[in-house]
């Protein structure tokens, strides 16, 4: 298939699914949040380092490209897992070892819960239902996270959860088995697409609970329509840097400090691999040396501190928070550890939105979104732990 093919069908800029194809056969399979951008990268110069001679070879093959518009990026994650499991595309199949696939499991309990399983530890007779595969993980996590806002489920956590889950609305009362059985139902049949039916099965419900009075249960119902039919998943369009993943797992680490007039000030890293938040990776630093506003010290004591743990896998690249002054200053501390680790710096406008990527031009350019989504991790991550933080010093002693 050739660029001049791709600028005929006049792809959407919205989300769904694409399917490049030779002839009647299905050769791959793939998720965007734009059709039109996504489709448009396999044509890049760069495409055999950021996907592999793989991709390179089903594009050389392809001679046909269909896809279908979804409502949300959510909708299009489900569509994609939905479509690979009927097709089993072959490069979809060959391109990542299958055992790291996850799936969304349904267990057969009284009140099922609902887990996540890798393939290599996926029992099929123990699970009621089983949607997936889904090829990447963060993605998922990202997404079960936004479906458990529209229909609460339990778990695999322990009981001591359920309270929790409640008092944040992300659990129904679990005296009510049939309504618990109600979202489950109608976030199995989420999973297989069909939102119609969901309606409804809603309006339905809704009609009901309200026949019976039982008016907060239908308020609750009328959220959930509200919800399906406006999906937030924003946290999805972060997460869709992945869809941009190297063939190799890529480690980039992203600094930032936070503090209120040189108070409560602490720093945090994050880690991006391969293009997805790796968030068990994350950690937080107490500033020690730093009694004033001084960032640019701070950061060096966070990666002083940082290097000194050899036990923790080094990153491919790191990523700081601000400018020149930041860039030279890991850069130092890099040297005086003896580390060979290239550097870049997000530079913020003055409403703190990235302007620019300063330091190595050919890094910036080519791993420009994970840098941008480690750079606003570790930004959310310095911010939350920082009012943390200042919230314990608030309380009476």
């Amino acid at each position: 298939m050739k660029i001049d093919y791709l600028k005929k069908q006049k792809l959407p800029d919205k989300p769904g699914v694409y399917f490049f194809r030779k002839g009647n056969d299905i050769l791959y399979i793939g998720k965007a949040t734009s059709l039109r951008s996504r489709t448009k990268s396999y044509f890049s110069s760069d495409l055999i380092s950021t996907r592999g001679p793989m991709i390179v070879d089903m594009i050389f093959k392809s001679n046909k490209l269909k896809w279908q518009i979804t409502d949300s990026v959510l909708e299009a994650l489900i569509l994609e897992a939905n479509l690979i499991k009927k097709h089993q595309p072959y490069y979809n199949v060959r391109e990542k070892d299958d055992k790291s696939w996850n799936y969304v499991c349904i267990t057969k309990d009284k009140l099922p819960r609902v887990i996540l399983v890798r393939q290599k530890n996926l029992k099929k007779e123990e699970y009621k239902n089983i949607f997936g595969p889904f090829t990447n993980g963060g993605q998922l996590n990202e997404a079960l996270k936004i479906v458990r806002r529209i229909f609460p489920f339990l778990d695999d956590k322990n009981k001591n959860y359920i309270k929790f889950y409640q008092q944040i609305n992300l659990l129904p009362d679990l005296e009510d088995r049939k309504m618990y059985l109600e979202n489950i139902k109608n976030l199995k049949l989420f999973f297989e697409g069909k939102k119609k039916q969901i309606f409804k099965n809603l309006k339905k419900e809704m009609q009901n609970y309200a026949k019976l009075q039982q008016f907060e249960k239908a308020n609750e119902i009328k959220r959930q329509i509200f919800a399906i039919q406006h999906i937030n998943d924003i946290a999805l369009l972060r997460e869709s840097a992945s869809d941009l993943r190297e063939s190799a797992m890529l480690r980039i680490e992203a600094y930032d400090i936070a503090h209120m007039s040189g108070k409560n000030m602490v720093g945090v890293m994050t880690v991006v691999e391969g293009g997805t938040a790796n968030k068990a990776e994350y950690r937080k630093f107490k500033i020690k040396t730093q009694k004033d506003t001084n960032d640019t010290g701070a950061l060096v004591e966070v990666l002083d501190r940082r290097m000194g743990h050899a036990e923790w896998q080094y990153p491919n690249l790191i990523v700081v928070d601000g400018g020149v002054a930041q860039l030279n200053a890991a850069e130092g501390v890099l040297r005086k550890m003896k580390v060979n680790i290239p550097v870049v710096s997000v530079v913020k406008n003055d409403r703190h939105k990235a302007k620019a990527i300063i330091g190595s031009e050919k890094l910036a350019k080519k791993y420009k979104s994970a840098i941008l989504l480690a750079n606003s991790e570790a930004h959310r991550f310095a911010i939350t732990y920082h009012k943390k933080m200042r919230g314990k010093n608030f309380l009476p002693q």
